[in-house]
Order: C-alpha cells, then sequence, then structure tokens
C-alpha cells in the first residue's frame, strides 16, 4: 500500500516523499528580490518531497502584490539561484510557480501606473497587499482595461521566457499559477471573461489561451518539468464559472496528451471549505477524465489536509498532497507528520510582510 512517505516521481522530478510545500505569498521580497531570510525559510522546509515556491510574477504587468518576487529581472534570478542552491544542499526539490495575476492587482503596482490587464474590464470585487509609507495594508484593486487578442502572444511568450529563467535559477521546473482567480482563470471562467472574440464565449475559445501558455511552457522546457494549479470550484479573488464541470474536464482532456509532471488541484476554497455553493464539484470524476484521457502525470491535492485526510487521500489514489498553512508554522513538518508530533500554529498577523517574526523563526523538533 503507498505512503505518504514514500519516494515517487512527477513527470521527470523524483521526490522523496509525497509531501509538497505548496505556493505561500509571504510579502518579504522588497523590491522583488528574494533576500537571505527567503534562502533560509525555503532551505528550513526542504525536507518536503517538493517545494512549490511562492507566486512569481513573470513581468511586471504580472504583479499584483507588494513585495512579492519576480522572475525577469537578472538580481531575480540570483535571489532566486541562492534559494534553490541552499534547497538543493539540504537535498530537496524545488519549483517556481509563474504567476500573472490580470486584474488582480492595482494601478501602484503596474508599470506606468496603468491600469491592471484581464479578459474583460471587469473588476475582480476583492483586495491586495500595497505598501505605502513604510506600512503595509491591504486595498481594494484597481479596475482592469481588457487584453486585445494581439497582446495574448506578448504574455504567453513571458510565460516561456519565465520557465527558462526559472531553470537557469536553478529551480527543477515550474508550476503555472491557472487558480485561484488569477490571469488564467479568468480566461476560463465566465464572471470574468465576457469577450465575444475567439478567446470567449465557448468553452473551447476561454480554454484557448491558458492551453497556449501551457503548450508554450512545455516547448521551452520539457512537459515532465511542467505543473499546473488549477481551482476549479474556489471563488477566490471574486472568481465565478456556472457550470465548472464540463470546462475542466474538456481542459483536462487537452491536456492529457502533453505529459505533465503534475496537475495541482484545489479542492473546494483556498483555506476555507472543500463544498462551495449548492453543486458540489465532482473531483473523482475529474480525475478520471485525466486518466481515461491518458495523462500519467502526478495527481496532487490540496485544501486543509492534516495527517488522516492525506494517509486516506493517497490510499484513494493521490500522489502528492500538498500542505500550506502547516508548512508556514512548522519547518519540519515531514517528521512531525511521520512520528505524528505536537505542530507549532501558525500566527495569522506575521503571514504578509515583515521579516524573520513568523517566518523564520518558528522552532523545529529537538534534534
Amino acid at each position: 500500500m503507498s505512503s505518504l512517505f514514500d519516494a515517487t516521481q512527477a513527470g521527470s522530478l523524483h521526490l522523496a516523499n509525497r509531501i509538497v510545500m505548496a505556493p505561500l505569498t509571504r510579502n518579504r521580497s522588497p523590491g522583488g528580490v528574494p533576500g537571505p531570510l527567503a534562502v533560509e525559510y525555503y532551505r528550513q522546509r526542504a525536507s518536503a518531497g517538493l517545494i512549490v515556491s511562492e507566486g512569481t510574477a513573470i513581468s511586471p504587468q504580472g504583479q499584483g502584490y507588494a513585495d512579492v518576487p519576480g522572475l525577469y529581472r537578472p538580481e531575480q534570478l540570483a535571489g532566486w539561484r541562492r534559494v534553490t542552491d541552499a534547497v538543493h544542499a539540504a537535498g530537496g526539490r524545488i519549483v517556481a510557480q509563474l504567476w500573472h495575476v490580470g486584474r488582480v492587482s492595482h494601478t501602484d503596482l503596474q508599470p506606468g501606473h496603468q491600469a491592471p490587464v484581464g479578459p474583460s474590464a471587469i473588476a475582480a470585487a476583492t483586495k491586495t497587499y500595497l505598501v505605502r509609507n513604510g506600512q503595509g495594508a491591504f486595498v481594494e484593486t484597481s479596475v482592469p482595461r481588457a487584453l486585445a487578442a494581439e497582446e495574448l502572444p506578448g504574455i504567453v511568450d513571458d510565460f516561456r521566457r519565465a520557465a527558462r529563467a526559472a531553470l537557469e535559477a536553478g529551480f527543477d521546473g515550474v508550476e503555472i499559477h491557472g487558480a485561484n482567480g488569477y490571469l488564467l482563470d479568468q480566461f476560463m471562467k465566465l464572471g470574468a471573461n465576457h469577450r465575444t472574440d475567439h478567446y470567449g464565449g465557448s468553452i473551447a475559445n476561454r480554454l484557448r489561451f491558458p492551453l497556449e501558455v501551457v503548450r508554450a511552457v512545455a516547448a521551452e522546457i520539457g512537459a515532465g518539468r511542467v505543473g499546473l494549479r488549477i481551482s476549479p470550484a474556489a471563488p477566490a479573488n471574486g472568481i465565478s464559472d456556472p457550470d465548472p464541470q464540463p470546462l475542466f474536464e474538456a481542459l483536462l482532456a487537452e491536456l492529457a496528451p502533453l505529459g505533465l509532471a503534475y496537475l495541482h488541484v484545489i479542492e473546494g476554497a483556498t483555506g476555507g471549505p472543500r463544498e462551495v455553493g449548492d453543486r458540489p464539484f465532482d473531483y473523482t470524476r475529474l480525475k478520471a477524465a485525466w486518466r481515461n484521457a491518458g495523462a500519467k502525470g502526478a495527481w496532487m491535492v490540496n485544501n486543509g489536509y492534516d495527517r488522516a485526510l492525506a494517509d486516506r487521500a493517497v490510499e484513494e489514489g493521490a500522489d502528492l498532497v500538498a500542505f500550506g498553512r502547516l508548512f508556514i508554522a512548522n519547518p519540519d513538518l515531514v517528521r512531525r507528520l511521520r512520528e505524528r508530533a505536537p505542530l507549532n500554529t501558525p500566527d495569522r498577523a506575521t503571514f504578509y510582510g515583515g521579516g524573520a517574526e513568523g517566518y523564520t523563526d518558528y522552532p523545529a523538533l529537538p534534534a
């Protein structure tokens, strides 16, 4: 019987166990550059079978929050190289999460204080994080402008270049962020996409841009080093769709032939309920659609997992289980789960912004 602590394979990635550190935005990269604190933070957590980095902007336009890292300037790549070297020295594996937030941004964060971009000019009805006069605060996002169709190939190329930059910075691969109401999710879901061209309307049209991105990244660095994160039912950042089941089954049917390393599936709302609304999403059916279409990549589950739920998920066929907030507070989470040891409690007040407190100062178990 499979165990949470078994070594496993995800595409080209050989992982020491099935435990994944989920991407966690911490807003501690001033100027978009990971610094020494980030090096220590990720090094401490290298016992995870796989670390997925915090969301990392693929371009200045793709940034949606203050003090998040990027992958488009030499100093950012140098900062990430110090992180990846530390993780590898500790025996870990790490992929970069490639992030374009689309409409979930603010004019203060955009080049030339321009409006953020999205599939349509529909505000996200959510908040982002800004730092003004040295103080961090959450503020309403700005109204976006609709992207012109001729702009989309440039964004696809930004994803492709960022994937290549990630390998140059020492990452073992990349995870494309297609979840939680960010740009790719915005194109897929009707609540954000009111386009009437060939990137809107039908399911096939709404999937066109996300599939262009995934195919370009897979062609650039090899599909076996590429994962995709999706959140079919999550209402994060004001996103919605009246019928996500056929939408995401169609997406997976198109993805299956590519040979991706893994699919990262958020079950329900991130950090919230597993069931959203009055029409439960069928994740078992979604996984069957993925396998029936011939996909061999690992199936990663995510949302509120503890040891008991993770064990059950692996017994039922999940290949990888992602943990988020537990990894914030427990740098040695793998050991704690294995030994069923007590867990540190995350301090929500230090999740976003700041320094070492609540970032690198959580205690590990005694040796």
